[in-house]
């Protein structure tokens, strides 16, 4: 059977449209209700708290020996890592809405074109902000702290939360294209850990052999974790800002005209 979008000068589905905003609280709120039953959040709460520990008890004495508090050092990165498994939940999200049906069925309904997508993207930012309040709470136990002024408190917080919303952005075109939830998450999760284990979040530039050195110092993953780390030491500055945002700015033109595409061709993907 084909479908098409409803003629919106139908009286009749006229009346049965409501604004974009009532239509993507309630495309939220099944959302978030779908994410909780499905043991999303634990996940959101859980992984930080390993991802920390499993770092800072093997590696803590190490840094102290180099004179690096470890925790103040750890947990930019940890956050990067909650911000990505965010990215991981998005795509497998939009890929099983579309495996299960609910693409095609809001396509054949009068939705506004950009509601799903919104949708998806506050529970990503949902699920990204419990994980980076549970990272500071657990890294505050760990002796992590901020320095600074509030501005760089929140400065620290929005620039996690961008990039969560960029790389779940991404994942979620992602989704819209790949075959499966699990494809999509080998796609993910591999080169998320690579990079992640090939930066100066775990450890200093100095601790990478020389030719392994310009990759883990020029990558957005180094370049996001030390612009963390200054907002947490209350120092930013201009020069590690300045790549750190020119790679997160990169990043979501790209995704976002992947995600346009996908939106504006979706029928093709159902």
């Amino acid at each position: 059977m084909t479908l098409s979008w409803p003629d919106r000068t139908d009286p009749a589905v006229a009346a049965g449209e409501t604004t974009f905003a009532r239509q993507w609280l309630v495309m939220t709120g099944r959302g978030v209700r779908s994410a909780y039953t499905q043991g999303e959040f634990t996940i959101a709460v859980a992984m930080p708290v390993v991802f920390a520990l499993g770092f800072y008890i093997p590696l803590r004495l190490i840094m102290a020996e180099r004179g690096i508090d470890y925790a103040q050092f750890l947990m930019p990165i940890i956050v990067l890592q909650a911000m990505a498994f965010t990215a991981v939940a998005a795509a497998q999200r939009s890929t099983l809405d579309r495996l299960r049906g609910m693409s095609r069925r809001l396509a054949s309904m009068p939705v506004r074109p950009l509601v799903p997508l919104s949708a998806r993207m506050s529970i990503s930012t949902l699920r990204a902000t419990v994980s980076i309040a549970t990272a500071l709470l657990f890294g505050a136990l760990l002796g992590f702290s901020f320095h600074g002024d509030p501005l760089d408190t929140l400065g620290f917080v929005a620039f996690s939360l961008a990039v969560g919303l960029v790389l779940s952005l991404g994942a979620d075109a992602l989704g819209m294209v790949t075959r499966g939830a699990e494809s999509t998450a080998q796609l993910l999760v591999l080169p998320q850990l690579v990079l992640g284990m090939l930066s100066t979040g775990f450890v200093p530039e100095s601790s990478f052999p020389e030719w392994a050195r310009p990759f883990a110092r020029n990558q957005p993953i180094s370049h996001w974790s030390s612009t963390m780390r200054e907002l947490a030491a209350g120092d930013p500055g201009w020069a590690s800002a300045r790549p750190a945002l020119l790679w997160l700015a990169a990043l979501a033109a790209v995704f976002v005209c992947f995600a346009a595409y996908t939106q504006t061709n979706r029928r093709t993907f159902l």
